[in-house]
């Protein structure tokens, strides 16, 4: 499989948007939470307040891993500025055609931030047409792929 090939079914299989699972660490202790995350530009972009200890922790190790449903991606982060400040506004565009009720409750605020992952390594589970599981993954810096069964 080519790489641009499994890119495809990577950004196929999370779609617009997702609520994923966000892992981070700093001096070895590790957190997890859920962050609502839309996809464009080959990135996952989420926003959060910059007081929140998730982005304290993120402003020390950029390093993250991201989960959803037999996706599991290992990343950097990158604090874009405000929400508002992106050119564009792309994010607040499709956050708030996916993301509404989030979108219309906190959007207005001054401390809302938008984070930039940027997929370094992932691993995508899957089966086929007669239930076999196997897995995809996805070097991003490298820009190999490799397919194992999974017995």
């Amino acid at each position: 499989m080519e790489f641009q090939q499994a890119k495809e079914i990577l950004w196929k299989k999370l779609g617009n948007y997702k609520i994923m699972a966000l892992a981070s660490s700093v001096n070895d202790y590790p957190m997890i939470r859920s962050v609502s995350c839309i996809f464009y530009n080959d990135r996952i972009y989420f926003k959060t307040d910059k007081n929140f200890r998730k982005t304290q922790q993120l402003f020390e190790n950029n390093k993250v891993a991201m989960c959803f449903h037999g996706v599991s991606l290992e990343g950097i982060a990158k604090n874009t500025g405000l929400v508002i400040d992106e050119p564009g506004r792309i994010f607040e565009k499709k956050y708030q055609e996916y993301l509404w009720q989030s979108y219309n409750a906190y959007s207005h605020l001054d401390t809302e931030i938008l984070i930039e992952v940027e997929p370094k390594f992932v691993e995508i589970w899957d089966d086929d047409e007669e239930k076999n599981a196997y897995q995809i993954f996805i070097n991003f810096d490298t820009e190999e792929v490799e397919i194992k069964k999974y017995d």
